[in-house]
């Protein structure tokens, strides 16, 4: 396990697909994903069930310290060459939403990122319309970048895609206390 200050970040298993299924089929968690389509529980058990390529990408479970998955975040697209890293989190108990669970579970996914995976940048898209996860991402340290004109169309208009990306020196000047001391790791 990963672990940071509200929560800890571990595999994802095969007993999660149930919950896993349930939130990516809620379109009010979904609404800020790629996800468009109902999932079946079949396509979901295969997902928690295969094999993770580490050096490509990977998902872990965010549970909180009592031991309650609450949603999953994962690194996409790892380039070992240039070092560099796609995020994606979700949190799909909404009872915890705006509680700060986000935004721990993406400092401490970018500790484990820069301290252990030895990456350089970490990027993320995420929709203009997702006031929220922006704040977070900002409050963590995330720059803007750029954005993909009206590259997603969602609730009837075409929406902007913002890139935003984080390096390893930025995060280490903004979060101190969270580098390498904040990966505690537990067998």
């Amino acid at each position: 396990m990963i672990k940071g200050d509200k929560l800890a970040l571990r595999a994802i298993e095969p007993e999660d697909a149930q919950r896993c299924h349930r939130w990516i089929n809620d379109p009010e968690v979904t609404q800020f994903l790629t996800m468009r389509f109902p999932i079946s529980m079949l396509a979901e058990r295969k997902w928690t069930e295969r094999e993770q390529d580490y050096t490509r990408e990977f998902n872990l479970a965010i549970e909180t310290l009592e031991g309650e998955h609450i949603g999953n975040c994962g690194m996409h697209r790892v380039d070992t060459v240039n070092s560099t890293a796609e995020l994606g989190i979700l949190i799909g108990e909404k009872s915890f939403w705006g509680q700060g669970y986000g935004t721990d579970a993406m400092l401490t996914l970018c500790a484990f990122g820069f301290c252990q995976m030895n990456l350089n940048r970490i990027s993320l898209h995420v929709y203009d319309f997702n006031t929220r996860g922006i704040r977070c991402y900002e409050k963590c340290g995330f720059q803007h970048e750029g954005k993909l004109r009206e590259a997603l169309f969602r609730h009837g208009k075409y929406c902007d895609i913002l890139v935003m990306s984080i390096l390893a020196d930025e995060y280490k000047a903004m979060w101190p206390q969270r580098w390498g001391s904040g990966l505690a790791q537990e067998g």
